[in-house]
């Protein structure tokens, strides 16, 4: 489990494009703001998805960059971001190897892979950590953090 001050876990996915991305390769280039959600298509995750595409232009203003995190295939990957228009990363976690390093609890008694929210600033040092299973408070709670910082 990672907590306020550590610094981002290494790690290398494949993401909606078969692309790899490494949490390594951005450090020193802006924040980035990596989120965890259960599943591709079910109504929460579309919507938290939804809502992070809808702020995009807030986020880059800002600098940020935002990535998506589960455990579905790089094709369900592809066809969920084709079908919301989605304009950021979304990342491939087989098996949730990437999730239990960052300490993301599950969700509904231990049956769904939780939905948290972490920011890293640019050099990679979290700087804040969200929980819920509310969708929708995901966007909301890091914009707020990110503008009154």
């Amino acid at each position: 489990m990672i907590d306020i001050g550590d610094q981002i876990p290494k790690f290398t996915l494949l993401d909606q494009f078969e692309q790899p991305f490494s949490s390594d390769s951005w450090i020193g280039k802006a924040p980035l703001i990596v989120y965890f959600y259960p599943k591709d298509f079910t109504p929460g995750c579309t919507l938290q998805a939804c809502n992070f595409r809808d702020s995009m232009e807030e986020f880059k203003e800002l600098g940020v960059e935002v990535v998506g995190v589960s455990a579905d295939s790089t094709n369900s990957h592809k066809k969920f971001a084709n079908r919301l228009q989605l304009n950021f990363r979304i990342l491939s976690d087989p098996g949730n190897k990437v999730l239990r390093k960052f300490g993301v609890k599950s969700s509904l008694f231990g049956i769904l892979p939780g939905r948290e929210t972490f920011v890293f600033d640019k050099q990679g040092i979290l700087v804040h950590r969200f929980r819920s299973l509310q969708a929708t408070s995901h966007k909301k709670e890091v914009l707020n953090y990110l503008k009154n910082r």
